[in-house]
């Protein structure tokens, strides 16, 4: 697996690596051998940056994550969680509940230390609490060896721009946001986070099954308009006898400036297969043809969090 260097901090990361979001069921209901199988099988090759959250299954990635890891060495991977959002409209980003969730996350886990901490879908709070009281605590976890690099995720590129505007971070996590169908993270964000030295992270290459030939999850926000142009672009490709996700996985991940594209399944063999495209060329006239099928709806997604966020 091609490795490629995570902004200024000392991590290497795969180009690809393992989103564990499925673990905690968000997709489907998932047994344990599909779990423990998927992460040993995204280890095995070379997919050994992992990103969860206590939002995933409400805990239940962890506490899954840290069971398939309990006899792995500590040094054989890197591990990325969150905190701030817990359940669907539940968010603490408290100082106080900082050092709370990563202690648990630890517990969970059983890592030892977390290699990033991001706060999750910070959208859905005013954004000055993040700066003045989210990330010092955070920084003050930092220093205490608990985390080595401190971050934010989300969806609406004016997070990004807002909080580098007010301090620094190690890294970010964006995600639906670099895709076949949108490229706004690339478009408006990573011009700012290179000059930075802000470490890049891109999370959904499929957007939540949009530019797959699976169905979407009933939580899928796109507009109408979206979902048919994918629908035409999916059916293309499945006549040149291509998956689009093929095509979709691969897209992002020619983009040399972003470090890692993290993709989640509970299923190994999907697993198995985006390595396998990861190692492949992409077909570039493909390409051209799917991202015309796309340019009507290119950059349009939907609102998240506050107004003022977005």
């Amino acid at each position: 697996m091609q490795r490629r260097h995570l902004g200024r901090t000392e991590l290497d990361f795969p180009i690809l690596s393992f989103g564990a979001s499925s673990l905690g069921a968000e997709f489907r209901q998932v047994t344990l051998d599909e779990v423990f199988a998927s992460i040993r099988v995204a280890l095995e090759l070379g997919m050994n940056f992992i990103d969860t959250s206590p939002f995933y299954g409400r805990g239940m990635s962890e506490v899954l994550l840290g069971m398939a890891l309990r006899d792995v060495p500590r040094d054989s991977y890197n591990i990325c969680t969150k905190l701030g959002r817990y359940d669907v409209h539940h968010f603490d980003f408290s100082a106080r509940r900082v050092a709370e969730s990563i202690d648990v996350s630890l517990h969970r886990l059983g890592c030892g230390h977390l290699d990033i901490v991001l706060c999750h879908d910070i959208e859905f709070v005013p954004l000055q609490q993040i700066v003045d009281e989210t990330l010092p605590a955070l920084r003050q976890a930092q220093a205490a060896g608990k985390v080595r690099y401190v971050g934010i995720s989300g969806y609406p590129q004016k997070i990004f721009h807002t909080i580098l505007g007010q301090t620094e971070l190690d890294c970010v996590l964006s995600y639906n946001q670099y895709t076949l169908q949108n490229t706004r993270f690339a478009d408006e964000t990573l011009p700012l986070l290179l000059k930075r030295g802000v470490g890049v992270m891109n999370a959904g290459p499929f957007s939540a099954r949009l530019l797959t030939n699976s169905s979407l999850p009933v939580w899928f926000r796109d507009p109408p308009e979206v979902q048919a142009a994918a629908r035409a672009a999916a059916d293309f490709c499945q006549k040149q006898g291509v998956d689009i996700a093929q095509l979709a996985l691969q897209f992002c991940l020619m983009n040399e400036e972003i470090a890692t594209t993290v993709a989640g399944s509970a299923n190994p063999n999907n697993i198995r297969k985006w390595a396998t495209w990861a190692a492949l060329p992409i077909d570039r006239s493909l390409l051209k043809d799917v991202l015309q099928i796309l340019e009507p709806v290119h950059n349009v997604g939907h609102k998240e969090g506050l107004p003022e966020n977005n």
